[in-house]
């Protein structure tokens, strides 16, 4: 069973990798592991992985996070996953003030913040699962992709699985949460109800066991693994 993913890059980050060891992961060999162990049959055919560009300015490590995240990109591409970036915008908003756990949030009492949001990656995985559906019915049978696997957590993409599930009754549908065991966060709903299956944590075993190398050969100089990863 052909198999291709979509990949949420921060969500899978931020709710997989960050404050752990593995950051350096092998996306490739992970979700070809995955694949297999929910269905043996199953063969890794894209991985597309969707991010934005860190903002050196609001990072905590400044440049160095941006030059990490350029160096894990680097190593992806060089394994045949397939980047595409959205966008950072970061405009002034208000937000209710924090005075204690004891006292509720109050528009009537707001403070002025920067707000930072995470532009066009929904749209773009979603746009680009229902392009690929589309494409099959064209492509020959031993070259068609018959399951279509999204990793994130994120319940904004319930509506593109729904109309995949829809318009493409013949492909399988996978979820992958990108959530470690021991994880408190619930398996959301809407992603279930319009997939096949879903794998609701990744071990710390299998992050440890599907690293990259510290070197990564490319087509010019390696990438190498940031030392505080």
């Amino acid at each position: 069973m052909r198999t291709a993913f979509f990949v949420d890059g921060y969500n899978v980050f931020y709710g997989l990798l960050a404050g752990t060891p593995y950051k350096w992961l092998n996306l490739t060999r992970l979700l070809t592991h995955i694949a297999h162990v929910e269905n043996p049959q199953s063969s890794l055919a894209s991985v597309d992985y969707f991010t934005s560009s860190v903002k050196p300015e609001l990072a905590t490590r400044g440049i160095i996070s941006k030059e990490a995240q350029d160096s894990y990109v680097r190593a992806l591409k060089a394994n045949k996953v397939a980047v595409h970036y959205g966008r950072h915008q970061l405009e002034r908003a208000n937000a209710p003030r924090f005075v204690s756990k004891k006292i509720g949030a109050s528009r009537q009492d707001t403070v002025a913040i920067w707000k930072l949001e995470e532009k066009e990656t929904d749209v773009h995985i979603a746009i680009s699962m229902y392009r690929t559906a589309s494409k099959q019915e064209n492509v020959p049978p031993e070259s068609r992709i018959e399951q279509l696997v999204l990793v994130s957590g994120d319940t904004d993409m319930a509506p593109a699985l729904r109309a995949i599930r829809e318009d493409f009754p013949d492909l399988k549908i996978g979820v992958v949460l990108p959530y470690r065991t021991g994880s408190k966060r619930l398996a959301p709903g809407s992603l279930k109800e319009h997939a096949d299956w879903m794998r609701r944590v990744v071990t710390c075993e299998e992050l440890e066991s599907h690293q990259f190398p510290r070197r990564v050969p490319t087509h010019k100089a390696p990438a190498i693994k940031p030392d505080y990863w």
